[in-house]
């Protein structure tokens, strides 16, 4: 019984977790984006490498999709939606925690631009890595949390099996 009643809590303690991770990047990506749009009118050099430079993207990575119009918007927004329903459903059945971080991330991220696609037609970004005249697309922060949850995705294939399973694996198991 005792063995059972801590899988049990560490089960809820990585849902936790995921639910916390994700809602973060929600808040924090949407709360940054409205800043940039309220304050950044001119290009701010951070360092000689970043910069904050207000950008709207109405497509996908590296401005895809960006002259579909309004049937295209909803069309990404569906995809995305399916996509983070997958994504939520891994990462509530995973007792893995940086499985589920990674699930998190990437979930919080694609929200918060889902978000802003459904509010303003468009995703807000204002970083932007350049080197010299090389720029690198502008992006935002939950562009950066999808990027490292595929990174922490990678890492968990990688680091062993689910506990209490005997193979390692990343695919969901049935609870």
């Amino acid at each position: 019984m005792v063995f059972t009643e801590r899988r049990g809590a560490r089960v809820l303690n990585v849902r936790a977790m995921a639910i916390g991770l994700a809602v973060t990047v929600i808040v924090v990506d949407q709360a940054t984006k409205a800043m940039a749009r309220g304050n950044l009118e001119d290009v701010v050099n951070l360092t000689s490498f970043i910069a904050l430079r207000l950008g709207f993207n109405p497509g996908v990575t590296f401005g895809l999709f960006a002259g579909s119009g309004d049937m295209g918007r909803w069309v990404l927004s569906i995809v995305s939606l399916l996509i983070i329903a997958v994504l939520s459903i891994w990462a509530w059945r995973t007792r893995r925690p940086l499985l589920a971080a990674g699930l998190s991330l990437m979930v919080g991220g694609a929200l918060g631009n889902l978000l802003d696609r459904l509010r303003f037609g468009h995703v807000t970004d204002f970083i932007d890595l350049h080197w010299g005249d090389m720029h690198w697309p502008t992006f935002n922060l939950a562009d950066a949390a999808i990027v490292c949850g595929i990174g922490l995705l990678l890492l968990a294939s990688r680091s062993g099996a689910e506990p209490g399973t005997s193979s390692p694996t990343i695919e969901p198991t049935v609870r």
